[in-house]
């Protein structure tokens, strides 16, 4: 059995699929994060007092989930940042975000 060491042709080769990097078909199926059901909650411990809203379960691929953010940074006017599929905004959001995200027809569960 022969196997492609290295080409030229086509940049860098994904190991598992063999595709080119660019092109990956398994790094694309695994990107897309969450179960479909939403959840918004909202907590405080280790951040000084200071409060952090946190959203899980988006079903969108890494780059849609950053254009997601984007959108309810500008909305809400407030700070934020994505950490391992977790969307995190600054403050008590909850119920803005879950008004926000109502139109995109996911199951929207409010976490104590």
């Amino acid at each position: 059995m022969c196997r492609l060491v290295y080409t030229t042709e086509k940049g860098r080769l994904c190991p598992s699929c063999k595709y080119p990097s660019v092109q990956c078909q398994c790094r694309q199926q695994q990107s897309i994060q969450g179960d479909g059901e939403v959840r918004i909650g909202y907590e405080t411990k280790g951040r000084k007092g200071k409060g952090m809203t946190y959203i899980t379960g988006i079903p969108m691929p890494s780059d849609e989930l950053k254009q997601l953010l984007k959108q309810l940074q500008q909305k809400i006017s407030t700070g934020g940042s994505i950490k391992h599929g977790q969307l995190q905004l600054q403050g008590d959001q909850r119920e803005r975000v879950r008004q926000l995200l109502h139109p995109y027809g996911w199951t929207i569960k409010l976490v104590r």
